[in-house]
């Protein structure tokens, strides 16, 4: 039975995988497949994967956007965001409430809902989603005007921790177990021990990597990951904000400078997305789609109203009084807050804490997920376009930590032999690639600072600097020279084999082959594939 239980692991995981990639062509957020996936296993075939552990589907979930929270602040560049702090926060804040509170008016008066559990919906939905916005502008390389993009970055990567605050509000209301008192000191408690023990884990955090030496590669990783759980549990066991506490960590350490930060940047960036998968995957399994057309119209009309009213009131009133941002660029905001993650473990939360509900909360949030990301989020490229709103000059890449990875430049070392054509010739008459600069020249064990009318000479080495190559198009391989092989002692160039080697790895060293490069046994060759 388990050897039959991790077939069914590895068969999600390749569908995921071949998923990933179509949604990635067609220009859909991701998450939508593996929402769809988990639908298909939870419902359909021989041995259906049914879920019905609320309780356990919101453990698990709040563990996830534990790190999708963490990383929302941690892949954040913040001279990225440094510009629009105040717009976002402002956002992040009243804008999660003023979209909160028309949301549950409008349940209240339209659909009939109590004030409680209208408010509650409206909670629920009142953060939008990163993850799905972001996945369609990387995929698209939609680069937006003035600032929009690390706008909607940290609005959305900060917006959660407020509707966490506003959903638990309104589950101790529809309860009956909240007072003004205990309401205003839940309020508190979630700001001032989320923010402050946040801020005083993050300082804490980067002392230790500051100082810490860690003798085993990848155990400052497992640190950070402790960090960032301790983040929320810390001030959670004392009534704060834990995923306020995971962005303010985040943050901070995002835009820290410590030894192997890159690296943890791309394993973070992968978590986040395993947690997003199993989020959406665990949606899936959740629902039921013999009781969705219940819920259909009322999520339907509710989507609409966050479309043309709830969301646009929000942005239009915050944003309007700095009197910098266009009505495109307003407009273009309130259309690309996408409900996602956050909106469906709020949900799980609040069917798993409340007592039974006149409405069927989880399947009306279903749906207005479903509907967001597939529809919505579809049309925000051609949203963009019509509002003009599209800079093709400026770059969303530019907006995360891991930026830096996909536009690295890297030095390189020529050495300038008696028959190189750059011998006796002077800077300024050398043919130069435009995207390569002469950076140093050194001679005779000194560092000359290359001019115009510096002359180049046999038994310099001349670094340079370039663009390091991004595409894809190039593979490599290893292959390993046998002491049995007829290459052994031999040039290159007598056995140049298939491919093309750049380098070869000896005695740990690396070294850059020319044609008469011999080989030895034990050699590995570095080889591109033609």
């Amino acid at each position: 039975m388990t050897s039959v239980f991790l077939i069914l692991i590895v068969v999600v995981i390749f569908t995921c995988i071949w998923l990933n990639n179509l949604s990635a062509r067609i220009g859909l957020p991701t998450l939508l497949a593996f929402m769809l996936l988990g639908i298909i296993f939870g419902n359909v075939g021989a041995i259906p994967m049914h879920l019905d552990d609320k309780l356990f589907a919101e453990q698990v979930c709040t563990v996830a956007l534990i790190f999708i929270m963490f990383y929302g602040g941690f892949g954040t560049r913040w001279e990225a965001v440094k510009p629009v702090v105040r717009e976002s926060v402002l956002l992040a804040s009243a804008g999660v409430i003023v979209t909160a509170t028309l949301t549950g008016v409008f349940c209240h008066y339209v659909l009939g809902w109590t004030w409680a559990e209208g408010l509650l919906l409206g909670s629920v939905v009142s953060s939008t989603d990163a993850a799905s916005v972001f996945s369609i502008l990387r995929s698209k390389r939609l680069g937006l005007r003035n600032n929009t993009a690390p706008m909607l970055e940290m609005e959305s990567g900060s917006n959660d921790p407020c509707a966490y605050m506003l959903t638990a509000v309104m589950i101790s209301i529809v309860n009956g177990t909240s007072s003004a008192g205990s309401t205003a000191w839940m309020v508190f408690a979630q700001i001032a021990f989320g923010a402050g023990l946040g801020f005083l884990i993050a300082k804490g955090a980067s002392w230790a990597l500051q100082r810490m030496h860690f003798s085993t590669s990848g155990f400052d990783t497992l640190f950070l990951f402790a960090v960032a759980i301790a983040a929320y549990a810390i001030p959670d066991v004392m009534g704060g904000n834990g995923y306020l506490s995971c962005y303010i960590v985040g943050v901070i350490l995002g835009n820290d400078d410590f030894k192997g930060k890159k690296a943890m940047v791309g394993f973070f960036d992968g978590l986040t997305g395993l947690m997003q998968v199993l989020i959406f995957f665990l949606l899936g399994l959740l629902a039921r789609p013999s009781q969705l057309h219940r819920a259909v119209l009322p999520a339907l009309a509710i989507s609409v109203f966050l479309l043309l009213v709830a969301r646009p009131a929000a942005v239009f009133s915050i944003l309007s009084p700095f009197r910098k941002y266009s009505f495109s660029q307003q407009s273009l905001i309130s259309f690309v807050g996408l409900r996602g993650a956050a909106s469906i473990v709020f949900a799980i939360m609040a069917i798993a804490g409340t007592r039974a509900l006149e409405t069927d909360l989880f399947n009306i949030v279903f749906c207005i997920v479903l509907i967001s990301i597939s529809l919505q989020g579809s049309l925000i490229p051609w949203v963009a376009k019509k509002l003009d709103m599209i800079d093709s000059n400026s770059n969303v890449l530019k907006t995360f930590n891991d930026y830096s990875e996909e536009s690295e430049l890297q030095f390189g070392e020529i050495y300038i032999g008696e028959e190189s054509a750059w011998n006796g010739k002077a800077i300024k008459d050398l043919c130069l690639p435009g995207r390569m600069l002469l950076v140093m020249v050194l001679r005779d064990g000194e560092q000359l600072r290359p001019k115009g009318d510096t002359v180049i000479r046999s038994g310099d080495k001349v670094v340079t600097l370039s663009h390091s190559y991004l595409g894809r198009e190039a593979s490599l391989y290893e292959k390993v020279v046998k002491p049995s092989s007829k290459r052994v002692g031999r040039k290159i160039s007598d056995y140049p084999g298939k491919g093309l080697l750049v380098m070869v790895i000896r005695n740990q060293k690396s070294i850059i082959p020319t044609g008469d490069t011999v080989l030895e046994a034990g050699d590995r060759l570095v080889i591109l594939n033609d």
